[in-house]
């Protein structure tokens, strides 16, 4: 299938460019969707832009926050609310997906302790994800780079939290940056697991820079992967560009375009 492309644009605008413009932009490189990572005021005007320019939304956080979450059963409930109104609101707005966090590791508690309470927390609110149709995206992240402590690190740390919901909307955000950084072995992951994988982001290793040939990933084989596996969401731009950053996001569309 074709790689659906979006751009995060929290992490991409880093010029502060004008919402109308970068949304205008990015749909005529070919852009499909933009991702954001909160609802804040601009999240109105945005989806209008979107609706103008024929893109889709893809993704937003779907609850706080990223060091106290899913692993620690005290705050279950805050997060089920959280998510609940975040599903309706993806709900209506189109949105495939809202990310989720493990959060940090926690003293006292075991791997398969952190795991089991990931697992009861999607619980709780994985029947009305399913409901409303909208992915729960639990998101991976390195801890030798970026975020230290973060629980949800590994590959095999999430699926296994997938694997027991045991629900179709209960999904791994597969960060191939973070990925990269934590454990390789990139397209045998994807091949073997993309089922469970309701998105994706890109970024370059080292520096979390443009996704060319300056740094170590091959983005164009990882997407033709992706794109052999059958993958039906997106797969986002989540990286700091060098230099001027519609030439960049031409570029990183074109690597991907498989």
């Amino acid at each position: 299938m074709p790689i659906r492309q979006s751009v995060c644009i929290p992490m991409v605008n880093r010029d502060q460019i004008p919402l109308d413009v970068f949304v205008r932009e990015a749909a005529g490189i070919g852009y499909r969707a933009v991702e954001v990572w909160g609802r804040d005021e601009t999240f109105t005007e945005l989806a209008g832009l979107c609706r103008r320019y024929g893109l889709a939304i893809s993704q937003f956080s779907g609850h706080d926050s990223l060091a106290n979450g899913l692993n620690n059963p005290a705050e279950h409930a805050r997060i089920e609310a959280e998510l609940r109104e975040s599903i309706d609101f993806a709900a209506r707005h189109g949105v495939p997906g809202v990310i989720c966090f493990s959060g940090n590791r926690r003293a006292g508690q075991s791997e398969e302790e952190a795991i089991e309470a990931t697992v009861q927390g999607f619980r709780r609110v994985a029947p009305y994800a399913e409901e409303k149709g909208v992915n729960l995206n639990l998101e991976l992240l390195n801890t030798l780079v970026d975020h230290p402590g973060y629980q949800n690190d590994h590959s095999a740390w999430g699926l296994e939290v997938c694997r027991r919901v045991g629900s179709p909307r209960v999904k791994l955000l597969y960060d191939i940056y973070h990925m990269q950084i934590m454990e390789g072995n990139l397209i045998q992951t994807i091949r073997e697991n993309i089922g469970w994988i309701g998105h994706f982001h890109t970024a370059g290793v080292p520096g979390r820079g443009d996704i060319d040939e300056t740094q170590e990933i091959n983005y164009r084989a990882v997407c033709q992967a992706i794109s052999d596996a059958g993958y039906a969401y997106y797969v986002a731009h989540e990286y700091r560009p060098r230099g001027e950053v519609f030439a960049s996001l031409r570029k990183a569309f074109e690597i991907c375009d498989v």
